[in-house]
C-alpha cells in the first residue's frame, strides 16, 4: 500500500476503518451516500482499487469505469430517483475534485437539479 493510499479517506473506507451508509458493494466497486449531499438523491460510486483522478485510469481499468457507469441508473432508482438524474465525475484542481480517489456522483430526486454549469462568455 502506498503512502497515498494509506492516507487515502476512500481507501479508509474501502478497507472498513470509516464507517459509511453503503447501498451497494462488489469486488470492484463501493457505493454509499455522500454525508454532505446536494439532492434527496446522492451516491458516490468509488473504485476499490485507488485510483486518484480520471486522468490516473488506463484502458486496463475499461472494465471498472463501465460498471460504475452501468450501475448508477439501477442505483439512483433504488434510491428514489425515479425521473433522471446527474452522474459528475470531478477530475483534478480545475473540477474542485476534493477528495483523490476517482468516484462518481450520482444525484437526483423529485426536483430538477437546475443547470449543471452558470452559462460563461468565453
Amino acid at each position: 500500500m502506498t503512502a497515498t493510499e494509506s492516507n487515502c479517506v476512500f481507501c479508509k473506507i474501502v478497507r472498513g476503518e470509516i464507517p459509511c451508509k453503503q447501498v451497494y458493494e462488489d469486488d470492484q466497486v463501493l457505493a454509499f451516500n455522500d454525508i454532505q449531499p446536494v439532492a434527496p438523491v446522492h451516491v458516490l460510486i468509488i473504485t476499490k482499487k485507488h485510483i486518484a483522478t480520471l486522468y490516473d485510469a488506463t484502458m486496463d481499468d475499461s472494465p471498472v469505469l463501465g460498471k460504475m457507469l452501468a450501475m448508477a441508473p439501477e442505483l439512483a432508482r433504488k434510491q428514489g430517483a425515479q425521473d433522471g438524474f446527474r452522474t459528475i465525475i470531478n477530475t483534478g484542481r480545475v473540477a474542485l475534485q476534493e477528495v483523490q480517489h476517482l468516484h462518481i456522483h450520482v444525484i437526483g430526486g423529485p426536483d430538477s437539479l437546475g443547470r449543471m454549469l452558470p452559462r460563461k462568455e468565453i
